[in-house]
C-alpha cells in the first residue's frame, strides 16, 4: 500500500528485489538468489547437497574429519589455513580451538576473502580469533615472521566451487564467461591472453605436463591455427569449441566423453599455467618447515597427480633430511559416502607430516 514503507526503507536502505527469471526455476549462476544466501535458505541448500550436488556460490569441504583427525587441534594452539577459500575447513578448525588461540586464514581471491572472513565473522569468531588475510601462501614464511610459528597447517590445493560455478570468473568450460582462470584477477595475465602469446610447441607441454592430455598435439595445432586466421580464443566456450574441433576424429560413440573429459584437462592445464601454481607449491613446500613449531603438523589435499607428486617428494626428502619425524607413507582418501555426497571429492588425495 501507498504509505507504507518496508523495513529497508525505513532504515535508509532502498528495497532491492531479486533477479526475475524465465521458468519455474533460476538457471543462471546470476540468478540463485537462495544459493547465494545459504544462510538464509538451508533448507534448500540442504535439499541440492542431499541430490550430490554442490549449491552455486558456495563449496563443501573435503576430508574434514580426516583432517580433524590427523591436526589434534587443541585450545590455545596457533594455526594456519593456507588456502581459506569458503572457509568450511577453517569453521570446523576454529570450533576445536572453543574460543582459545588463534587461527589464520590466507587467499590469493581479493574477491572471496571478504565474504569469507564476514562469513566467519558472523558465525561468531571475530578477529579475536581468526584473522584473515590477502597473501599468496607462496610467500607464508613472510607470514610466519609476523604471526607464527604454528602448531598445525592446512592447505587445500583444489580451485574453490565458487571460482569454477562463477561464470565470470572463467575457469569452466560449462558456463559461457570470459576465458580468465586467475585465482587473482587483479594481477598477471588472463588464460585467453596467455593464447595470443603461446608457442605451438609450448602449449603442447603444458597440456601434457599440467594434465596429461592425451590429445595434446591436435588441440595444440588447432588452436595455434585459428590464431594464425585472427580467430582469438577469448570465452570459455569458445576454447571448448576449439577442443571439440580438434577431436573431430575420435569415434563418434567416444567423442562426447572425450571433449568432455579433454575440456576439463586442458582448463586444468591453462590455469596451472596462469597461476604458476606448481612453482608457487614448490616454493610453500620448501618454506613449510621454517613456519612451523617443533611438533607441529601439516595437513594438504592435492586434487590431481602433478600437485601430489611434489608434495610427496618434498615430504620425503625433508624426513630424510631429519626435518621431518614422521610423513605420510600412504595418501588418506575420502570415504565412499564422502564422494557419493560430493562427487567433487573423488580425486582427493591428502598427505601429512609432522615437524621434528
Amino acid at each position: 500500500m501507498k504509505g507504507i514503507l518496508s523495513m529497508e526503507e525505513r532504515n535508509g536502505q532502498p528495497h532491492k528485489r531479486r533477479v526475475r527469471y524465465k521458468g519455474t526455476h533460476p538457471r543462471k549462476y546470476s540468478e540463485k538468489y537462495k544459493e547465494h544466501n545459504p544462510e538464509k535458505y538451508k533448507d534448500t541448500i540442504e535439499k541440492v547437497i542431499r541430490k550430490g550436488s554442490t549449491p552455486a556460490g558456495m563449496h563443501i569441504s573435503i576430508c574434514v574429519k580426516e583432517i580433524l583427525d590427523f591436526l589434534q587441534i587443541k585450545p590455545g594452539m596457533k594455526g594456519l589455513d593456507a588456502t581459506l577459500g569458503y572457509g568450511g575447513h577453517s569453521r570446523k578448525m576454529l570450533e576445536q580451538l572453543k574460543g582459545q588461540g588463534h587461527l589464520y586464514g590466507l587467499d590469493v581471491d581479493p574477491i572471496e576473502i571478504v565474504k569469507t572472513t564476514e562469513r566467519l565473522k558472523e558465525a561468531g569468531f571475530d578477529e579475536s580469533v581468526f584473522t584473515s588475510i590477502h597473501q599468496n601462501f607462496a610467500h607464508v614464511d613472510e607470514v610466519a615472521k609476523k604471526y607464527g610459528p604454528f602448531n598445525f597447517l592446512l592447505a587445500d590445493l583444489g580451485v574453490s566451487s565458487m571460482q569454477i560455478d562463477n561464470p565470470e570468473r572463467g575457469f569452466s568450460f560449462k558456463n559461457e564467461g570470459p576465458l580468465d582462470l586467475r585465482l587473482n584477477p587483479q594481477t598477471g595475465i588472463s588464460a585467453a591472453e596467455r593464447l595470443k602469446e603461446v608457442r605451438a610447441d609450448e602449449l603442447e607441454w603444458m597440456l601434457i605436463d599440467n594434465a596429461d592430455e592425451p590429445y595434446a598435439g591436435e588441440i595444440a595445432r588447432t588452436i595455434i591455427s585459428k590464431r594464425r586466421k585472427g580467430q582469438a580464443v577469448e570465452t570459455t566456450t569458445q576454447l571448448a569449441q576449439i577442443i571439440e574441433e580438434a577431436l573431430s576424429n575420435v569415434p563418434e560413440k567416444e567423442r562426447g566423453e572425450a571433449v568432455k573429459k579433454s575440456c576439463a584437462r586442458v582448463f586444468q592445464a591453462l590455469r596451472i599455467d596462469v597461476n604458476s601454481e606448481f612453482e608457487v607449491l614448490d616454493a610453500f613446500l620448501q618454506k613449510l618447515p621454517e613456519v612451523m613449531a617443533p611438533g607441529g603438523r601439516i595437513a594438504i589435499l592435492t586434487f590431481h597427480s602433478g600437485e601430489d607428486r611434489l608434495v610427496k617428494k618434498a615430504f620425503k626428502e625433508m624426513q630424510r633430511a631429519g626435518i621431518y619425524s614422521e610423513v605420510a607413507t600412504e595418501v588418506i582418501r575420502p570415504s565412499a559416502e564422502e564422494c557419493a555426497r560430493n562427487p567433487r571429492a573423488r580425486s582427493t588425495k591428502m598427505r601429512w607430516a609432522i615437524k621434528a
